[in-house]
């Protein structure tokens, strides 16, 4: 059977997802195609791998639900896509109940994923709608014969990332540009064996990136201990969703609030600790670890105490989570972890609660590189940010130093939002191995000097990229302008004598 290359495939759900264009609300519309991505995915695998048990074991034996575990779900009698297809009753009714019963014949591994997608609701979806998806889907097989994994969840990928620019500022809750991301990953540089959280996983691009990184260098990324904790519920959705069509089947992804419900705990009720910890969370989030009491008739945000004593380097003020985020990450960190994040370039030179927390890091000397992002990157904000990279135990060259990096303006400019381009992701993880300072573009700075500099992380302090004035020889010019005059003089006269010779 012949592969689907994965433009056609692109092609094949953006067509589907034209079909709610200007229905319901852009950014609602992806849990309606990805959801039936997933299920169809999982049908069709499942038909295949039927057909083949009937072949080898019987029917009586490939009927078993025992026999689909792993990677391979299992799809009960009246739950296949044709029973969506060929029925004659409500055709979202019967979505919502083939969903239910599938995520019951998989419990736990499906749970939530798809009985959450409501596929009847008249008032948003009418009939013909859902009747005009299914007959789409139907069009193409997309079980593994026909679509491998690789291209079906770079598929899920792209869609994501149409989505966020659908939604605008909303797609940020989800997405991060790719780019931002494989040079986030590529840093920390993932190895086989070990382990990656994000606390803030959106719809899990990191730990998918971090795979494929991975894959790409030769490796296993299935030997790569996956995790992530995501409080949006259906942002949760996504991201095990994408982790499943990857083959990532036993990625950890939790859903709760990282600051008040931390999901990795060990036996002893310490947090989880990981090699690497990598995550682009909310930027400056409000009343993180907080809650609001009435006293005396007046409404007040007030602390909540950290059980995990994460935020021991100094709290963050209620207005803005930054520097309470970084310092959740560093204490999921092993204690040779390494960590990259992705954050408002405020953290870099904020004062008061957040300096304390930038004074402990610097002076733990745990801070390894920061760099300097172009602005208008980011679906839900155009504000530039910068990338932290903190290491618990730095290589002896890169100790007493903190590498600064100006990358902003390597970027590609687009009409409604800039993007990185492969070079400049490139050009960036050149200049962090090489962890030298190169002039208006980068530099290595001792940690005397930013003590001196008040603890301030701010690019522009250490990295100057004015461009260098130009010494003006006020004597060279004289001369110059003289010489001018003598020319000019001298074309003066050559242009009478032809107009005298023309008779004028």
């Amino acid at each position: 059977m012949q592969q689907l290359t994965p433009d056609q495939l692109k092609s094949f759900l953006w067509d589907a997802a034209n079909i709610l264009r200007g229905k319901i609300d852009s950014s609602d519309y992806k849990h309606y195609i990805l959801g039936l991505l997933f299920y169809k995915r999982l049908s069709d695998n499942f038909k295949e791998d039927y057909d083949k048990q009937v072949k080898e074991v019987g029917e009586i034996v490939a009927k078993n639900p025992d026999m689909y575990q792993g990677s391979r779900f299992f799809i009960p009698d009246g739950s296949r896509w044709e029973d969506i297809r060929n029925t004659s009753v409500n055709i979202g009714e019967k979505i919502n109940e083939v969903f239910a019963e599938v995520t019951r014949a998989n419990t736990p591994r499906l749970d939530g994923l798809l009985d959450k997608i409501d596929f009847n609701d008249s008032a948003r979806l009418s009939n013909e709608v859902v009747n005009s998806l299914i007959n789409q889907f139907s069009s193409q097989n997309l079980g593994s014969s026909v679509v491998s994994g690789d291209i079906l969840g770079d598929a899920y990928e792209y869609m994501i990332a149409q989505f966020a620019d659908d939604a605008g500022k909303k797609g940020g809750e989800f997405y991060t540009p790719v780019k931002i991301v494989e040079l986030l990953v590529k840093v920390l540089d993932p190895k086989e064996n070990e382990s990656i959280n994000d606390p803030a996983v959106g719809s899990g691009g990191i730990l998918v990136t971090a795979g494929r990184v991975l894959k790409e260098k030769g490796y296993d990324p299935t030997k790569l201990q996956m995790s992530g904790q995501e409080n949006i519920y259906n942002t949760y959705i996504l991201s095990r969703m994408n982790m499943i069509l990857h083959g990532y089947t036993d990625a950890r992804i939790r859903k709760g609030d990282t600051f008040t419900e931390p999901q990795f705990i060990t036996a002893d009720g310490g947090l989880e600790q990981f090699d690497m910890v990598l995550a682009n969370p909310p930027w400056n989030l409000k009343n993180w670890l907080h809650k609001t009491e009435t006293v005396k008739g007046k409404k007040k945000v007030v602390e909540v105490e950290d059980p995990y004593n994460r935020i021991k380097y100094g709290r963050p003020p209620a207005s803005s989570a930054d520097w309470a985020w970084i310092q959740h990450m560093y204490a999921s960190l092993k204690p040779n972890g390494r960590m990259g994040i992705v954050m408002d370039n405020g953290v870099l030179f904020r004062g008061s609660k957040e300096k304390a927390a930038r004074k402990a890091f610097v002076e733990m000397d745990v801070i390894d590189t920061v760099v300097g992002m172009p602005s208008n990157l980011f679906a839900n904000t155009g504000s530039p940010g910068c990338l932290v990279f903190i290491s618990k135990q730095k290589p002896k060259d890169r100790k007493g130093k903190i590498l600064f990096i100006d990358a902003s303006n390597d970027y590609l400019e687009g009409k409604a939002q800039n993007h990185l381009r492969e070079e400049d992701v490139q050009k960036t993880l050149a200049t962090y191995h090489t962890f030298e300072s190169v002039e208006r573009y980068c530099t290595v700075a001792d940690l005397d000097e930013i003590i001196e500099n008040d603890y301030n992380l701010n690019i522009s302090r250490y990295v100057d990229t004015t461009e260098p004035e130009v010494i003006v020889d006020i004597p060279e010019v004289l001369k110059e302008l003289d010489q001018l005059e003598k020319d000019k003089a001298e074309i003066d006269q050559k242009l009478k004598g032809y107009l005298k010779e023309l008779g004028w």
